[in-house]
């Protein structure tokens, strides 16, 4: 059984990649990271096993973060959002220099991603 943190990242990396899941994985990954059910209970309500459950947990979050391992999609958004903040409290600090730095390297960091560096 995966830790909860485990499974708050499971969740986290569906939110980017659920378009490549098939239904079931989608639908058997979200009743055991979202709604927090047992391999048992997710079994009982899919109608298979549960080491087919457990199976289908296993590949899904291998595919998951093998993804992630090679897009970064999630890794690139909690970058961005840290930046932002960050730019955020250097204005409200009136360090617009610092805000400057920022941005450009959120925009640096975009154009490498558009670019598919």
């Amino acid at each position: 059984m995966r830790s909860l943190e485990d499974r708050v990242e499971l969740a986290w990396l569906m939110a980017f990649y659920a378009g490549v899941l098939t239904d079931r994985q989608r639908r058997v990954l979200s009743l055991y990271c979202e709604e927090d059910l047992s391999l048992s209970e997710i079994a009982e309500i899919t109608g298979v096993s549960r080491q087919n459950v457990h199976e289908t947990v296993t590949r899904t979050a291998d595919k998951l973060y093998g993804l992630e391992t090679r897009l970064h999609l999630a890794e690139r958004f909690r970058l961005t959002e840290r930046q932002l903040v960050a730019c955020r409290a250097a204005l409200e600090a009136g360090e617009t220099d610092r805000a400057r730095k920022l941005l450009d390297d959120l925009i640096r960091i975009h154009q490498e991603d558009q670019n598919g560096l």
